[in-house]
């Protein structure tokens, strides 16, 4: 058995075996439930894929794929697994507690994609954006300016430190890579801040770049909003039709709500867009660049007054209204169920509020249960929040469309919808086991989390929703070991399980502090029951090469 040595303050040496994971009672019992002879057959590993996973759907088929992987082990012998085999299959990536692929939807959304740090004096670059397209993100945020000449347009965080960066090398990124992770649509949102002659070369540009990937409305306004499915492979444009070009100084309101100055060089010809509470007026449209006005796929802007315009729903055309995480905060207090019925037939983007200098986020679950489709995030940074996000979109085969909720797009018989300031009576109970976790020896330095002995391991599991869902739980921390067994259950009873994502966070703790060990978040509407193994992340979002936990996994109905 192999031996490791760590040092202790330069004088001596502890040295510490090196165990090699061996299967746990979990995974015996299931393997000889199933196998009384001691060797599990294809018809056996059947009858545990549909008995004790679920997979009711499971056929001979899916069973002997299973096994002609499993040839390529050293540990498959002859045409039966034996128990090792069984337990290298549940440990790998064809036994994962989340399903490849399946079929108004919840958007990927990203929020300023163009900058690679904080929102005041990181670069501007295309590599944001590629970024976010490769990890399935659907909506790319950008902000259309002047340049200093005022003849090209720029990318850029208005009139912050950040530097600018070329709208056609952003447009040409967007096709480059907009469909290498999901075909599904991508949405470019445009903060527009330029005059109409900018307009005009930005109409050329997206036109010439895109060809027929770009979806243009035959009508003047959509009555509703197409399906994903139609819409393969096309790229549509989204953002407010404004206002007549106007030759005035000062400060303006932009489509995120922050106040950006003008500047002197560019305050003769400079646009001013209409604040969003004003009222989108057809003189004013029929003003503006007709090529222009033929790109904008899906129309933005807020109506004329208050709160309660602003949520008035149109039969006659489906709109997107932009609204920032702390005016969404506000409006759900008094206009909860309004919100809910006015993104049944219209798009609800949230965004962070400016006050997010360093590019953090915030829960998303508050606007996905009031039915918010585009919750906007700023992608380049991280934290528990973009993993939640990360995790819900993981849901779909990660194509960046999420299927919202039935409660949340069904209405009754007197035009009321679902109430998110009543929580609802349990509806499913989560049951598990957090058995043990494998890898780290592998990924990591064995000095990495302490220089004098092997980590101690322990982990977090909670749950990410609806507040009346949300809790966490803790594990024991495994002293001096490598391959960390646990065997330790956990039980969350749900309200909303449609928007539940379990997380779980592995954490090396002794008396020096705490070390990131690695994090996962899986959308319980896609959680496969029986064992299951659950790969860990970074905390960027980036999947470590070996290190994962084994789970059990079942649901109950409450009494």
């Amino acid at each position: 058995m192999p031996r490791e040595n760590y040092r202790v303050c330069l004088c001596w040496r502890r040295i510490f075996k090196t165990r090699v994971v061996e299967p746990p009672a979990d995974v015996k019992d299931a393997f000889y439930s199933f196998s009384p002879s001691g060797m599990m057959t294809v018809d056996d590993l059947l009858r545990f894929l549909i008995q004790h996973q679920g997979q009711k759907n499971a056929t001979m088929k899916d069973a002997q794929a299973i096994f002609d992987t499993l040839k390529h082990l050293s540990v498959f012998q002859r045409r039966e697994l034996h128990l090792d085999a069984f337990f290298r299959y549940l440990l790998g990536d064809l036994n994962l507690a989340h399903p490849p692929p399946s079929k108004h939807y919840f958007l990927f959304t990203g929020h300023n994609s163009y900058l690679t740090g904080n929102q005041f004096s990181s670069k501007s670059s295309v590599e944001p954006i590629k970024g976010a397209l490769l990890r399935g993100v659907r909506v790319i945020e950008l902000d259309l300016w002047p340049s200093s000449n005022g003849k090209d347009v720029k990318v850029c965080h208005g009139r912050t430190l950040p530097s600018s960066v070329g709208l056609q090398k952003c447009l040409q990124a967007i096709k480059e890579n907009a469909f290498k992770t999901s075909e599904y649509p991508v949405v470019i949102t445009f903060e527009d801040h330029l005059n109409p002659n900018l307009q005009k070369k930005v109409a050329k540009m997206v036109t010439e770049t895109f060809g027929d990937m770009l979806y243009t409305n035959e009508t003047e306004n959509l009555e509703q909003f197409l399906s994903p499915e139609s819409l393969k492979k096309t790229v549509l444009i989204s953002t407010k039709p404004p206002k007549e070009f106007q030759n005035t100084e000062g400060e303006e309101v932009s489509e995120n709500g922050s106040e950006t100055q003008t500047n002197e060089r560019e305050s003769s010809s400079q646009w001013n867009p209409p604040e969003d509470g004003e009222h989108i007026e057809d003189e004013d449209e029929e003003k503006v660049v007709p090529e222009y006005r033929h790109i904008i796929a899906i129309h933005a802007g807020k109506l004329k007054g208050g709160l309660e315009n602003w949520l008035s729903d149109d039969p006659n055309k489906a709109r997107r209204l932009s609204l920032s995480e702390q005016e969404l905060e506000n409006a759900v207090k008094t206009h909860g169920t309004k919100t809910v019925m006015f993104t049944q037939t219209n798009l609800l983007r949230v965004y962070p509020k400016g006050m997010r200098v360093g590019s953090s986020n915030y829960n998303p679950f508050v606007r996905w249960i009031h039915g918010a489709q585009m919750v906007a995030f700023n992608m380049q940074g991280h934290g528990k929040h973009l993993w939640m996000m990360q995790g819900m979109f993981k849901a779909n085969g990660g194509c960046g469309y999420v299927k919202k909720p039935d409660f949340l797009l069904q209405r009754g018989p007197n035009d009321e919808v679902f109430d998110p300031s009543v929580p609802p009576n349990v509806k499913t109970i989560l049951k598990g086991k957090v058995i043990l976790g494998e890898g780290w020896r592998q990924d990591f330095h064995h000095t990495a989390f302490d220089c004098f002995s092997p980590p101690d391991f322990k982990t977090e599991i909670g749950i990410a929703g609806a507040p009346a869902d949300k809790v966490v739980k803790y594990t024991a921390t495994i002293d001096d070991d490598w391959l960390p067994v646990w065997n330790e259950e956990f039980e969350f009873q749900l309200r909303v399980p449609e928007l539940a994502v379990p997380w779980i966070k592995v954490l090396e703790s002794d008396a020096g502090g705490s070390d990131f060990g690695g994090q996962a978040c899986l959308p319980v509407s896609e959680l496969r029951t029986g064992i299951r193994a659950v790969p860990l992340h970074d905390k960027k979002g980036n999947r470590y090469n070996h290190v994962r936990l084994l789970l059990s996994i079942k649901f109950e109905v409450p009494l």
